[in-house]
């Protein structure tokens, strides 16, 4: 799971809004689907870009995430390679294709089914996965105790 951050924080929810938006959504297009709309956002291709260089090599996201090389020389490579500089993991772009994540499926309504080609599906996912990463950076946060003998009030006249 992502290290959490407000990078990462931020990056899943404007993605999020963008898509709930009219964010162009197409699970069939590696530009435009759950991955392809994420790298829209923390890189600078296009999703045109992204397609494009997705056909280069063979297979859909989960495929070329289990294949990626940095010293390939395939672009779409440098786009896996920056979305796992940013702070993703491969595991967590697999599992964002898929919408499979069980720690952040556990987070949302246990009837509720996600398909991992419906944009409010995706949607859902990404918000979940940001509050989830928000609240545990909030756990991380200690706070001193604070007696209050010690705290003085100021009173003005």
């Amino acid at each position: 799971m992502a290290i959490p951050s407000l990078k990462i924080i931020d990056a899943l929810r404007k993605t999020a809004n963008q898509l709930e938006n009219g964010h162009r959504y197409e699970w069939g297009n590696m530009g435009s689907c759950n991955c392809g709309n994420l790298a829209q956002t923390i890189t600078s291709f296009t999703r045109g870009e992204i397609q494009k260089y997705a056909i280069e090599k063979r297979g859909d996201w989960s495929e070329q995430l289990m294949e990626y090389c940095p010293t390939s020389g395939f672009p779409m490579d440098l786009i896996i390679e920056k979305m796992i500089y940013f702070g993703f993991s491969k595991q967590d772009l697999r599992h964002l294709e898929w919408l499979s994540d069980t720690e952040i499926l556990a987070k949302i309504e246990p009837s509720k089914h996600l398909n991992r080609n419906l944009k409010a599906d995706t949607i859902l996912y990404m918000k979940t996965w940001a509050t989830m990463l928000e609240d545990k950076m909030l756990e991380g946060i200690k706070l001193p105790n604070i007696k209050e003998d010690t705290c003085q009030v100021l009173v003005t006249k």
